[in-house]
């Protein structure tokens, strides 16, 4: 029996839809699709993918917790930030898969109270049951916040995600000693199954840009046993080790590459949890980074109640600086979230409450412990930033620059 939580009739019911949905699509493929379809339409099908229905998904009751649910320190210490791109840009800011609408409610309250607030506040969001609540929840400043159903063709000012890039499809690829394969799924029974393929020793480059016709060098095969490979110049020494699977984020980097185009004058601000490549094609990482979540249960398995279920992958920051570099923006910033919310004066905005007004402050410290501490998302979290036309270094990254980790 899973230990997992069952879903109600509805619920279960629901995911059956999704699933079928995938399911046709295996078959119409000759048996076999992506790994990085099927994560597409599980979590962005029109309807039915989790993220472009209306499940509940955030908070207490819902799958997971993200920063600006844990406090509204997280939102009002990113203002800090936000207030000094719109002072150099005199632009806007532009939120991507905004959720519940908490972050952008604290960063524009805080802005408010900075008398800095932008001219419009964009939010780019997929679910018509996320936006209705987003708009339940900044009534308050609805003359100037306005929602997108795609993004700009130009933008200038603040261009800011948290949590975004790990939720984007990722492939998985297979090193071993006999070669490369692509893991995709196919079904057996009539259930979802991994199926793979190998690669031609012509295809030892991005899946997506291989079947596409050209890209960047994928990680070298695995070695055989006393053989080096090489990830970014970080050497494998993995011995007799024969299997090894991780994940290639090519959405993520398209992502920024389209982010990249766009922007005019700015700053594409990203918060995720994720490594630098050498740490993420670490030997002891044999495993990749996928994950789920369901219900504040974290596991392993993707085939399990698609559309109810969060599918992410922890993102390899080298590659999305490596997309905005190679679209004309610059690296302004690398660091851990912990670093970035104090250079943003996270420590100053706790202090507003007096440590003997115990009954608010606690709440408030342990809230602030959470976001920081290294053993829960100080450090897991980064914040990366980059940008065009910005040359004032920026506060959010003034201490604690971990880009030699790039």
């Amino acid at each position: 029996m899973s230990p997992l939580p069952a879903p109600d009739p509805a619920a279960l019911e629901y995911s059956e839809k999704a699933a079928a949905l995938i399911k046709g699509e295996i078959e119409a493929g000759g048996g076999w699709i992506p790994f990085s379809r099927f994560m597409e339409l599980a979590l962005y099908a029109p309807g039915l993918g989790y993220y472009s229905a209306g499940m509940h998904k955030f908070g207490a009751t819902g799958d997971f917790v993200t920063a600006p649910e844990i406090s509204a320190l997280f939102g009002q210490a990113l203002a800090q930030q936000a207030a000094q791109v719109i002072e150099l840009t005199a632009g806007n800011i532009l939120e991507i898969g905004p959720g519940s609408g908490r972050l952008a409610f604290d960063l524009l309250s805080e802005l408010e109270r900075l008398g800095q607030l932008p001219e419009r506040y964009f939010l780019l969001e997929v679910s018509a049951d996320l936006r209705q609540r987003q708009q339940q929840m900044l009534a308050r400043f609805a003359p100037r916040v306005e929602w997108l159903d795609r993004l700009p063709a130009a933008f200038s000012g603040l261009i800011l995600g948290n949590e975004v890039l790990d939720a984007m499809p990722v492939d998985l690829v297979a090193w071993r000693e006999d070669g490369i394969f692509e893991r995709g799924v196919s079904l057996v029974g009539g259930q979802f199954a991994w199926g793979e393929r190998k690669l031609a020793s012509g295809e030892l480059f991005d899946i997506a840009a291989g079947l596409a016709g050209g890209g960047h060098p994928l990680p070298n095969p695995l070695p055989r046993a006393g053989e080096g490979a090489h990830v970014k110049g970080a050497c494998f020494d993995l011995g007799k080790e024969k299997n090894y699977v991780s994940e290639i984020g090519l959405a993520a980097r398209g992502f920024i590459a389209t982010l990249a185009e766009l922007l005019e004058k700015g700053v594409i601000l990203m918060l995720d949890y994720g490594f630098g490549q050498n740490e993420y094609y670490h030997p002891q990482r044999s495993s990749g980074t996928l994950m789920c979540h369901y219900r504040h249960h974290v596991h392993d398995d993707p085939f399990y109640l698609p559309g109810l279920q969060d599918i992410t992958a922890h993102v390899d920051f080298t590659a999305i600086a490596e997309a905005g570099i190679s679209h004309g923006l610059n690296l302004l910033g690398y660091t851990s979230q912990s670093h970035f919310l104090i250079n943003s004066g996270i420590t100053d905005l706790l202090a507003r409450t007096s440590p003997e007004q115990a009954s608010a402050y606690l709440p408030l410290a342990a809230q602030a412990q959470k976001l920081l501490s290294p053993a829960e998302m100080g450090e897991l979290f980064k914040a990366i930033a980059l940008g065009r036309g910005v040359d004032a270094p920026l506060a959010g990254f003034a201490c604690g620059d971990k880009s030699h980790m790039l």
